[in-house]
């Protein structure tokens, strides 16, 4: 890797801490950016040194194999400048940076338009020959569609799309990574991923957390905004896109807006056919009693927040005529399990007597426990002819295998120039476009309650076609 400089805007913050410096120490350690200059850039009123020590902290707080002689080394490649977002300010940034420069907007989402505009006032976001600069935007997006066209206008008056990196920190998990390479890399899987073998798709991820210290930022997002829109519709995407005729990010980018632009419009249905939203109330959580979502500290009381969501889309092409997407996100919920989960259809064939066959399910585990299950029937062992269901289980990674965080992923990705895993705008765009309706129609009315500690609102089942129900909330598996 050529020298080059990777600028945080937002370097005191708890994004910086917590995700992105121990991840970048990771990466040192693995000696992927060994001439990589990372430059702090915040509005403290600090010293390289004082930036150091607060780095030292985190790295060591949040990195268990951390060693001094390799933080020593890592240090040497951090530097720090103290300033505004304001075009003249950020100016003092040039003296310091590489030819090729990346920088990472770790800031609250209200700022990015402004700081996007003012690096590239201050002249800082020109290309030169081979030598790039590039720009990291995190999630959200926007608060909607008209917000998010409008911070795009915003971005765009100094960038161009090519430089610009949506990141959602999905898109760099391994099990998000593995869904389409385990899709595409094993032959047995081509002739039945579709309709005519599929009975439905579910997408879960279920927290048992409340909204902790993001109140202000969670009621004015919810969970549609703050889970469905960006992260479970990129697993949407991935489960459903077709296979690439070549390995290429535009290609890949162009297959999942596909997907998007084929689900079947939801504006003139009415929103509680396709979509539930529910809040939770007092409960237990481990044994441990929580209030309600309406008394937590910097919730307002009369709030109609959702922290519960459920949707489902129809995609109308020839792969997935047919097939319900469900897909559903929520806090204080029974356990902390994600997993994306496909139906197989019965077989037609005959079995002896009237045998009862449970319908086959693929399961992608998420989370701390990332592994795939394949649920089958077998013949149980005896005398008689009797069924009983198996599972086959393959963990994600085995004993020695090093585990790469989403966020190192995503880092290399960006200073390498691999697109394929950051959003391009027209992704983002339609993506708002299938949500808004929901959103919409609930700027009325309230949700559901729900008690904590529980599966979430039994009017989530209202969505499922006949003979469909929510999977259960599995157990984390040891």
């Amino acid at each position: 890797m050529s020298s080059m400089s990777l600028v945080i805007l937002g370097a005191s913050g708890d994004l910086t801490k917590r995700l992105l410096m121990p991840s970048l120490f990771r990466l040192h350690q693995l000696g992927m950016i060994p001439t990589l200059k990372i430059i702090g850039y915040s509005i403290d009123k600090w010293d390289r040194e004082t930036f150091i020590a607060h780095l030292r902290e985190a790295v060591f707080a949040f990195v268990p194999d951390a060693d001094e002689s390799v933080w020593h080394t890592f240090s040497q490649q951090l530097d720090f400048v103290s300033g505004s977002l304001e075009a003249d300010a950020l100016k003092q940034l040039a003296a310091t940076l590489s030819p090729s420069s990346l920088f990472y907007l770790a800031l609250p989402p209200t700022l990015f338009g402004q700081a996007a505009e003012a690096i590239g006032q201050a002249g800082l976001a020109e290309e030169s020959g081979e030598h790039w600069r590039r720009i990291i935007i995190e999630k959200p997006f926007g608060t909607d569609l008209t917000s998010a066209m409008a911070l795009r206008n915003q971005v765009h008056r100094y960038w161009n799309e090519s430089q610009v990196y949506r990141i959602d920190h999905f898109l760099g998990k391994e099990a998000t990574q593995n869904l389409m390479l385990f899709r595409f890399a094993n032959r047995v899987l081509a002739p039945v991923w579709q309709a005519e073998h599929i009975e439905q798709v579910q997408i879960t991820y279920a927290e048992t957390l409340g909204v902790e210290n993001r109140a202000v930022y969670y009621d004015k997002s919810g969970a549609t905004r703050d889970m469905l829109q960006n992260h479970l519709m990129q697993l949407l995407t991935l489960t459903a896109i077709e296979p690439l005729g070549r390995w290429d990010g535009e290609i890949l980018r162009d297959h999942k807006v596909e997907v998007l632009k084929s689900i079947r419009p939801t504006d003139d249905m009415p929103v509680d056919d396709w979509a539930v939203r529910g809040q939770y109330c007092a409960g237990q959580i481990d044994g441990q009693s929580v209030t309600d979502f309406c008394n937590e500290p910097n919730i307002p009381i009369d709030t109609t927040t959702e922290t519960f969501s459920a949707l489902r889309f129809e995609i109308d092409n020839w792969r997935w005529k047919g097939v319900p997407f469900y897909l559903r996100s929520g806090k204080r919920l029974k356990n902390n399990y994600a997993e994306i989960a496909v139906e197989f259809k019965a077989p037609a064939g005959a079995l002896p007597g009237d045998l009862k066959v449970n319908n086959n399910w693929l399961i992608f585990r998420m989370g701390e426990n990332m592994g795939m299950d394949m649920h089958m029937t077998a013949k149980m062992p005896g005398m008689h002819i009797q069924t009983h269901d198996i599972t086959l289980s393959a963990p994600y990674t085995q004993p020695g295998q090093h585990e790469v965080s989403a966020y190192e992923q995503l880092l290399i990705d960006a200073l390498n120039g691999e697109r394929a895993h950051f959003l391009r705008f027209d992704e983002v765009e339609w993506a708002w476009r299938v949500i808004v309706p929901a959103l919409k129609a609930w700027e009325q009315g309230c949700p559901d309650l729900y008690k904590a500690g529980t599966e979430g609102p039994d009017t989530q089942n209202r969505i499922m076609r006949p003979g469909h129900r929510w999977r259960p909330l599995a157990e984390p598996k040891s």
